[in-house]
């Protein structure tokens, strides 16, 4: 009985108190026993007790024969039946077989071995049988409640079992689609997925983002192998599910991290600007009184011009922060360089309150990742170790190249190549009850409204995404460590083009008429000097409706270099109208903006710009 447990419960019915006593003495010691003396008070029973396994019925009583009582019986109960019979009545036998559903009978005086053989096999049998339905109770409610779309296939990809809400998504009854394919049945899944479960048998998950008539939408999809015993795949799982709402949550909250930073970060850029202003201001200033000293002049012009480039960099390095757009993805790209780039902003955000260290090793691997979203896990991983130093410290920011001979289990990083980035700070360190939560998002040590629980599980997110791992190494007093791991990426070398010379004219471009559009003087100005300089002749527009009038009346020109931004109509809708009767005329959009979609006919160029960037963008448009 160990098999069954608790003890089986089982309902002995007769109507002769001895044969009761005796049966009560044959089972009591390996089930529970309940007793009626008919099949009416038997019935009773049954309606009180569902959990009855077993009934051991007499046939003949004189209220109620055994064969109709275990008829009844049906109706209220799932217990197995066994008749008892003293008689050879085998009329009353088949009727209790077909209408009571009895397993076995058994003639008096029986064999108590035998007897307790029987009842024992049929609790088995409905012990077995109310777990496989409560199996398939628990497997109907799965299908029927789970929130995504469930199918169960063969391995040729048929369809066995589906759910409502795969067989509303594909305008089928849940019975309809059994036996068929999904390409049969106009369904796309993703049978390279499915292939790769069954030949790896392990379960595979795939995201995919599709175009609908309401915006896009993510859905994600798990292909569970199911094997049988000998270990062989038979049927795959198949769970879709849509995670619109989820991915639309995480780049808010992407967004919602960036601004946090970028707010953290305004008072340093508000000083930073103004002195690159007073640079700008001071020097121009000072080169309009010595115009007669041409060194000097020449001096001040370029602190100026430094100090201006110094600006425009910072700009586009805000602007690329801080846009509110998914990530661009993951390319190729040199470590070395985003993190140079990126010391200015880290620097800016903490302020002084730490002192800032940078050793990054020469020939740092390159690596495939989201550019953006890699900033995004430094800054937020400086602003942590900034945080967990209240009374200041030093923060080391490392790179290394690292080669792994042999798996890391605990990362989950195979053999191979790996660029390592470490955040090291002096702190407090951490728990090992906080280290053990501080990748649950939300979850931090920071006063309400310091910190909102996302730096670190981004940047592990981000690992993740790149095929690579995070590792957090800290001790209480000992400061902490956050080493991202990057997979070095195969770079294919090519041969690099020449560089541009800076301020050397166009010569094979020059003597042409160029159509320069924009509404700020100023800039206007410096466009068209920069044109005139290298031999271009020039016809200035303060807007598109002078624009358009030029073109009509005094054309022809060679290129128009147009402002984005302009009051009324934009670049994109004066290229449009510019070009209403069939010209190619080649047109370059000049904007200020960071996120800016053009048609792929027209070029762009971001301010500010210098001379070699203009000339580069002419000879490409005109190359086309």
């Amino acid at each position: 009985m160990t098999a069954l447990s608790p003890r089986p419960l089982i309902l002995l019915v007769d109507d002769e108190p001895d044969i009761l006593v005796a049966l009560e003495d044959l089972f009591e010691d390996s089930f529970r026993v309940l007793a009626a003396h008919g099949g009416a008070e038997a019935l009773e029973v049954l309606a009180r007790e569902p959990d009855v396994a077993v009934i051991i019925s007499d046939q003949r009583m004189p209220e109620m024969t055994g064969d109709v009582f275990l008829s009844r019986a049906r109706g209220v109960s799932e217990a197995e039946a066994i008749l008892l019979t003293g008689y050879a009545d085998l009329s009353s036998v088949t009727a209790a077989l077909n209408k009571g559903g009895i397993v076995g009978y058994a003639a008096k005086p029986w064999d108590p071995e035998a007897l307790r053989s029987m009842v024992m096999a049929a609790a088995e049998r409905h012990h077995l049988r109310r777990a496989l339905n409560e199996e398939r109770s628990l497997l109907r409610g799965l299908m029927a409640h789970l929130p995504a779309a469930v199918a169960v296939k063969d391995r040729e990809g048929r369809f066995v079992r589906i759910n409502e809400r795969k067989a509303l998504a594909l305008g089928l009854g849940s019975e309809t689609g059994v036996g068929r394919t999904e390409s049969e049945l106009g369904g796309l899944g993703r049978p390279d997925a499915e292939a790769k479960a069954l030949a790896q048998g392990e379960t595979v998950e795939v995201l995919d983002e599709r175009e609908t008539e309401v915006g896009t939408q993510w859905l994600e999809t798990a292909i569970v192998p199911v094997h049988d015993p000998a270990g062989e795949v038979r049927h795959l799982v198949v769970l879709e599910r849509d995670v619109t709402d989820e991915k639309l949550a995480e780049m808010h909250l992407r967004q919602a991290d960036k601004l946090r930073a970028l707010g953290t970060l305004a008072g340093g850029v508000a000083h930073d600007f103004n002195n690159l202003l007073t640079a700008i201001i001071g020097s121009l200033e000072l080169a309009t009184r010595r115009l007669g000293d041409e060194a000097a002049v020449r001096r001040y012009l370029d602190n100026a011009t430094m100090a201006a480039q110094k600006g425009a960099t910072l700009t586009q390095r805000l602007l690329g922060f801080s846009r509110q757009t998914e990530s661009r993805g993951a390319e190729v790209v040199d470590l070395a360089d985003i993190l140079s780039e990126t010391k200015d902003l880290v620097e800016r955000t903490l302020g002084g309150g730490a002192r800032i260290s940078w050793n990054l090793a020469a020939g740092l691997w390159r690596s495939a990742i989201e550019p953006d979203q890699f900033e995004l896990a430094i800054l937020n991983l400086a602003v942590n170790a900034r945080d967990a130093m209240p009374d200041g410290g030093r923060i080391t920011i490392s790179a290394w190249n690292q080669t792994l001979t042999a798996p890391e289990p605990q990362l989950d990083l195979a053999v191979g190549d790996y660029a390592v980035i470490s955040v090291h700070d002096t702190g407090a360190g951490m728990t090992p009850e906080v280290l053990a939560r501080v990748l649950e998002p939300f979850f931090t040590t920071k006063p309400v409204g310091k910190g909102t629980g996302l730096g670190l599980p981004m940047a592990y997110g981000f690992a993740q995404r790149s095929g690579g791992a995070l590792e957090i190494c800290s001790e209480p007093g000992q400061g902490t460590e956050v080493k991202i791991y990057l997979p070095r990426a195969v770079v294919e070398t090519t041969e690099a083009a020449p560089p541009l010379e800076e301020n050397k004219p166009d010569q094979n471009g020059s003597g042409r008429r160029i159509l320069v559009v924009d509404d700020e003087a100023p800039v206007r100005a410096v466009t068209a000097g920069f044109l005139r300089d290298c031999g271009h002749e020039v016809v200035e527009a303060d807007g598109a409706d002078a624009a358009l009038r030029l073109l009509r009346e005094g054309g022809p020109f060679d290129l128009a270099l147009v402002d984005f931004a302009m009051p009324g109509v934009n670049g994109v809708e004066f290229a449009n109208r510019a070009r209403a009767d069939g010209s190619d005329l080649p047109i370059i959009l000049i904007t200020g903006y960071f996120d800016v979609e053009v048609p792929g006919d027209i070029a762009l160029v971001h301010k500010p710009f210098s001379n070699a960037t203009l000339q580069a963008a002419l000879t490409r448009a005109w190359s086309q």
